[in-house]
């Protein structure tokens, strides 16, 4: 019998070591300057209505920052979604043209550049929600091809192409586009699909379950087709970021139980997908994020220590936990997605807080060099 696994959530942390020279600097040669140390800078908020939530976003620039949700969660009339932008100095919400009914929550965007990105959600009126922006304000897409009850989970985009993945009855499905015209992929098997990320050169991963063991598709020449992956029962993943042709990594759980999930993390090296040992903490990953390089930033939740910001950082050897300072008064705060900021070092984790009394509040954190220092690890 399938069982279905649990869906995409949250998580974020801080640490860091000063660094300085050996010896000090000949008198005639410029300054050496130590590595700025790393650290969590104090969270803000996007300000959303009561029981907002963050579950993505995109970071163009230090100044060019899009985050997608829902506000009124758990109002079923009133709950809505939000496309909320940071300019440098403040974050403000931004509208939808094109859209008499709207969307209850997006789960995903993602940019191009600063002027074509791309968000996906769940519309009011049943059908999956897609929205392309273009700097300033957003519109919602028909694709006709897709109908009620299709369901869409993750976007990716290059430039003049986007992919959205998602479900169409019980069966993974991939939405692909460019130029006004779209295809569907619908995979054989059951299960889904919440993750996306696609390269420059058009190449790409897709991932989630079957709802027995981890899925994962693959985009070579144009063509998605399921992928080997570790034989892992009761394992799902949640999002999958590519740095490049032999660097990827897709994160996740292992279901083992109510109440009882391990994490899991996936690395792929060109030739084939590997697991990660995760140590330590009841932990729950939910989105990942690199520099293009050779590190990756995992955001997710320690429920050991479930009021500091987390995250993990994977550098393709071990990963190393980053936490943020203890709050003040008992809270959980879930960070489910997160943004490195290309050439800056820094990253930014979105989601939301829980406080004592169960109200959300949606939370943005950055952690990296450079920042307001709030805590170290």
């Amino acid at each position: 019998m399938t069982r279905r696994l649990p869906r995409r959530a949250l998580a974020l942390c801080a640490g860091g070591m000063l660094l300085l020279p050996l010896h000090p600097p000949a008198a005639h040669a410029d300054p050496v300057r130590p590595p700025a140390a790393e650290s969590w800078q104090a969270p803000a908020t996007a300000r959303l209505s009561s029981d907002g939530s963050l579950s993505d976003v995109v970071a163009i620039s230090p100044s060019d920052v899009w985050a997608v949700g829902q506000q009124s969660a758990w109002d079923v009339w009133q709950s809505r979604s939000a496309i909320v932008h940071w300019n440098g100095s403040g974050w403000s919400e931004v509208a939808v043209r094109n859209d008499s009914t709207g969307a209850g929550l997006l789960h995903s965007v993602a940019a191009a550049s600063a002027t074509e990105l791309w968000a996906v959600g769940e519309g009011h009126d049943g059908m999956p929600y897609l929205a392309r922006g273009d700097g300033s304000a957003f519109e919602r897409i028909t694709v006709d091809s897709l109908h009620v009850g299709d369901w869409l989970g993750g976007v990716a985009v290059t430039p003049g192409r986007v992919a959205a993945v998602g479900r169409r009855d019980g069966h993974p499905l991939i939405v692909t586009g460019s130029g006004g015209r779209w295809k569907l992929t619908q995979a054989e098997g059951e299960g889904a699909l919440y993750g996306v990320s696609v390269s420059a050169k058009g190449d790409g991963w897709a991932v989630g379950d079957t709802g027995e063991k981890p899925l994962v598709m693959r985009l070579s020449e144009g063509t998605w087709k399921a992928f080997p992956v570790p034989d892992i029962p009761g394992g799902y993943l949640r999002d999958v970021h590519v740095n490049g042709p032999k660097r990827a990594l897709a994160v996740g759980g292992v279901y083992r139980g109510p109440d009882e999930d391990v994490p899991l993390v996936l690395s792929w090296n060109g030739k084939k997908w590997s697991r990660v040992t995760v140590r330590g903490g009841d932990v729950r990953l939910y989105g990942v994020t690199g520099d293009r390089k050779n590190r990756f930033w995992i955001s997710g939740v320690d429920l050991e220590r479930p009021g500091e910001a987390f995250l993990l950082r994977y550098d393709g050897r071990t990963l190393k936990a980053l936490h943020g300072a203890a709050p003040a008064a008992p809270r959980t705060i879930r960070l489910q997605a997160a943004a490195y900021v290309p050439g800056t070092g820094t990253v930014w984790s979105v989601g939301h807080v829980v406080d004592d009394a169960g109200r959300y509040t949606d939370v943005i954190e950055r952690f990296g060099a450079g920042l307001p220092e709030r805590a170290r690890s």
